[in-house]
């Protein structure tokens, strides 16, 4: 097993440490079970990983995706002012 600290929302803290109380074992313990229930089948793995990925992309998708909406954005920015310049030339 490996040694890690984990930051629990106040909520989860609070119920996980309670059903840990009730079974006398300590919350490490009921964290390491409850991980190891939720991924104890490939599916749920994948499942978890897309998860992830969406919530969290990694680093390098991440900056991507921020790159490619930037240059989107400057697109759409550049459309609006042609746009906009045609119309005042076809009032003129």
């Amino acid at each position: 097993m490996v040694g890690l600290t984990v930051s629990l929302p106040v909520k989860w803290e609070q119920f996980l440490k309670h059903l840990a109380d009730d079974h006398k074992v300590d919350l490490n313990t009921v964290v390491s079970e409850l991980c190891e229930w939720a991924f104890s089948d490939l599916e749920s793995k994948e499942q978890f990983k897309d998860w992830l990925d969406e919530t969290y992309p990694p680093k390098g998708e991440a900056e991507d995706e921020a790159r490619a909406a930037g240059e989107a954005a400057a697109e759409e920015e550049e459309r609006e002012e042609e746009s906009e310049e045609e119309s005042h030339e076809h009032r003129d």
